[in-house]
């Protein structure tokens, strides 16, 4: 077993910044990850409709600080976010999908591919339901592309990625980013890494 599972969906910013500063984390503690990729849209229609009414209905005050919230963390991270794509939500499921493909048929390229995937939607402000942005992701992370979008539309693909949303759903998950420690021990959001590297230490024998 992994170290640390990490359920994501390259659509929310705060779990592109989770997925930075997950990394060196991880390997500063010598722990193993074990990356989920999720539709979290299939999340909130389960177990999580309220994102939808707060996105229709915003508290603006909230909103600004939010934003600036998110911009503070890039700068911490070192990553660059646009908090307003054109296109939001965007359709992330071929991206999703092309990150189980990018891990399964692309020699275990899922963490570059999936980097790609962010930086063109939240630096680049793509559409990454585009076929033509997605090649753009496979040629920047070294992917084949026509054998990734061959691929994520293959059953046994789409049905990996709803087994894995449907998962975290079972285990208690209400959103991306949401990660495990040792299977059990969950947590949710970029804001919870300081919790997830104490209860990594707490676990892990002293490196």
């Amino acid at each position: 077993m992994a170290d640390l599972e990490f359920f994501f969906d390259c659509s929310s910013p705060w779990t592109y910044l989770a997925f930075h500063n997950v990394q060196p984390m991880a390997r500063e503690l010598g722990a193993t990850i074990r990356w989920r990729p999720i539709l979290v849209g299939g999340v909130f229609n389960a177990v999580n409709p309220t994102v939808y009414a707060t996105r229709s209905n915003p508290v603006p005050v909230k909103q600004a600080y939010s934003t600036k919230s998110m911009q503070d963390w890039a700068r911490l991270a070192g990553i660059a976010i646009n908090p307003a794509p054109t296109l939001f939500p965007v359709n992330s499921v071929k991206v999703m999908r092309g990150c189980l493909a990018a891990a399964q048929q692309q020699q275990g390229k899922l963490v570059g591919f999936a980097r790609a995937a962010f930086e063109a939607y939240w630096r680049d402000d793509q559409d990454v339901s585009q076929d033509d942005v997605i090649r753009g992701i496979c040629a920047q992370s070294g992917v084949d592309a026509d054998a990734l979008l061959s691929a994520i539309a293959q059953p046994a693909v789409k049905a990996a990625l709803r087994a894995n949303t449907d998962e975290l759903i079972a285990r208690g998950g209400f959103g991306s980013p949401t990660m495990f420690v040792a299977g059990e021990d969950m947590f949710f959001g970029n804001d919870h890494l300081p919790l997830v590297r104490a209860s990594l230490q707490a676990r892990l024998p002293a490196r």
